[in-house]
């Protein structure tokens, strides 16, 4: 049996509008999901609603605001600070507009997506958290997602790495895709 202080959420980006049957399994038991934009299908978030509570952010592939999620959030979990923004890096460098609120907005984790290459490294006294792609694989990157966990105060992120074959999955108009249409993509 879990502590009670133990609190883990599912951390996801860039979905492009594909959901994974696999996230099920690697988020069952979470308080929440946290998407940080690139959806690319309301579809997803009600899937993924299915498993537990979402906050999301919009992305460049969700046309960011008319999407209808937000382009930045910022929310408190387990007494910790998490900031949610699609882009925070460009061409491997943070962005200029991305430090100015890091640095005003001073959360504990910052989650975010954009380049599909999974990293947590840190900034300051903040924790940057990029799960990669959920979505179908694209160059030469891994799939993968991650997941939070706090515990009294204590952040454990960590990455976890998804098949670059999606197998049963959905795309953007509900139907399922072949193994062999997701794998080639």
């Amino acid at each position: 049996m879990k502590p009670k202080s133990l609190t883990r959420i599912g951390v996801i980006a860039d979905t492009h509008g594909l959901f994974d049957w696999a996230l099920i399994e690697h988020f069952a038991g979470v308080t929440a999901i946290l998407h940080a934009g690139d959806i690319g299908d309301s579809d997803v978030i009600r899937q993924l609603r299915q498993i537990a509570p979402v906050v999301a952010v919009s992305g460049n592939v969700d046309d960011f605001e008319q999407s209808g999620f937000p382009r930045v959030r910022v929310v408190r979990r387990a007494g910790v600070t998490i900031a949610i923004r699609h882009i925070l890096f460009e061409r491997g460098r943070l962005t200029d507009e991305a430090r100015e609120w890091l640095d005003s907005t001073q959360p504990h984790i910052c989650i975010f997506g954009h380049s599909h290459r999974p990293i947590i490294e840190q900034y300051g006294g903040t924790i940057l958290l990029n799960p990669g792609s959920a979505g179908p694989r694209r160059f030469s990157l891994p799939r993968g997602i991650g997941m939070l966990t706090i515990h009294e105060g204590q952040i454990m992120p960590e990455l976890i790495r998804l098949k670059n074959s999606v197998g049963s999955a959905t795309r953007k108009n509900g139907k399922p895709r072949s193994k062999k249409g997701a794998a080639t993509r």
